[in-house]
């Protein structure tokens, strides 16, 4: 399962990537449109969306950071060993990220969301795609029980100190 920690790293900066697309154009939407007689970036609702995704977005990219690190000082077998767990769970938390935040970028869109053209083409083609960046490199559900069992594998041999 380590022989893929590059290739989930990849997937990772990806997915955060796209998440921070539909979290952009969603506040660029929400800043111009207007219901009510207001922008729709001043109902409250709409303002806990954004504030929800980019928190996500946020802390997903802060690990990846401290992840990329990682990669980058430790010697290969080091990191193999070592990061293999926790990029599986980033992994998990970077497509979980990503598919919350292409379903709210939609609600914010509403119906031009679901158009392939227009102002919600973006995200359209983005919510679309996120099972395609769920699934390569190792399934959620896999990703989540080979990270528990690396954190499982390292308890016990610290334990025993």
């Amino acid at each position: 399962m380590y022989n893929f920690n590059h290739e989930r790293w990849g997937l990772i900066v990806q997915t955060l990537r796209f998440a921070r697309v539909c979290y952009e154009e969603a506040f660029k939407y929400a800043s111009k449109r207007k219901t009510f007689g207001k922008p729709l970036i001043k109902h409250q609702s709409i303002r806990m969306k954004l504030a929800e995704m980019i928190r996500k977005i946020e802390s997903a990219q802060c690990w990846l950071e401290s992840i990329t690190y990682q990669l980058t000082t430790m010697k290969k077998k080091e990191s193999n060993m070592k990061l293999g767990g926790a990029i599986a769970l980033l992994k998990t938390h970077a497509s979980k990220t990503f598919e919350f935040c292409a379903r709210e970028a939609a609600q914010i869109f509403g119906g031009a969301a679901y158009t392939r053209g227009g102002v919600g083409a973006k995200v359209e083609a983005l919510y679309r795609d996120v099972r395609a960046y769920a699934i390569p490199g190792g399934s959620e559900e896999i990703m989540m029980d080979f990270g528990s069992r690396e954190a499982v594998k390292k308890f016990e041999r610290f334990s025993r100190m």
